[in-house]
């Protein structure tokens, strides 16, 4: 996620919505005091040569921390701070109302049968693979349905971000997105997390009535928000 102080931005990077391509487009344009939270050893390689600022100000001040914090960082030998797919509700906590307020605060959203399927093959890049079928069974699932909707609404469900951008169409609104920031020039996005899904396979060529019924339980909430559908 990055929170920009600079451009006066929260953006919540929701996964296999090309988040981290967006998130390096974005980082070209952050200020030394911005927020912007690890990636991979990979994608910050790729965010180095599109020349976007690395990974800075995430962790939290040890002057700032109480003492719940800092037990919790003598437990776990980790300091508390901002981090990668990280829920509004954290966010917002952490960056208090006043900054989370004046933010202009955004994510994207995909079809739920793509995002699964594209989903698949990230996380099975090479042979053997399971089936969808039993891929589906796995806990992978519900860890993508967390990095989803959840992270960018409260627990009554209401949607907490200023925009919720669509993967479809996600160049034209991003470049709303752009104008309304006053970002100097058109995002580029490189190509993050790609490249591992068989090119023009759409969820019908590999989903059975079996596996759709499981998605469609699953996001039920994502379909009839967004009116995505089969």
């Amino acid at each position: 996620m990055i929170l920009s102080h600079q451009h006066g931005f929260i953006f919540l990077k929701t996964a296999k919505t090309a988040g981290t391509s967006v998130e390096i487009a974005l980082s070209r344009h952050a200020g030394p005091e911005d927020i912007i939270t690890p990636i991979s050893d990979s994608d910050e390689k790729l965010r180095r040569d599109h020349g976007g600022r690395g990974p800075q100000n995430f962790r939290l001040p040890l002057k700032s921390l109480t003492m719940r914090q800092l037990a919790g960082m003598i437990r776990t030998c980790r300091r508390p701070g901002f981090y990668n797919h990280m829920p509004a509700a954290e966010v917002r906590r952490l960056a208090g109302e006043e900054v989370w307020n004046r933010s202009f605060r955004f994510c994207i959203e995909r079809n739920p049968f793509d995002r699964v399927v594209s989903l698949y093959w990230w996380c099975h890049r090479r042979e053997p693979r399971p089936s969808i079928g039993e891929f589906l069974r796995s806990p992978r699932l519900q860890l993508l349905s967390r990095n989803g909707i959840e992270l960018y609404t409260d627990k009554s469900g209401r949607i907490v971000v200023d925009q919720v951008l669509r993967y479809e169409r996600l160049e034209e609104e991003l470049e709303g997105v752009r104008r309304k920031l006053g970002l100097p020039e058109p995002l580029v996005l490189p190509r993050a997390k790609s490249g591992h899904r068989p090119e023009g396979q759409g969820w019908r060529d590999v989903l059975t009535a079996s596996d759709r019924r499981v998605i469609e339980s699953c996001f039920r909430r994502e379909l009839d928000l967004f009116g995505y559908a089969w």
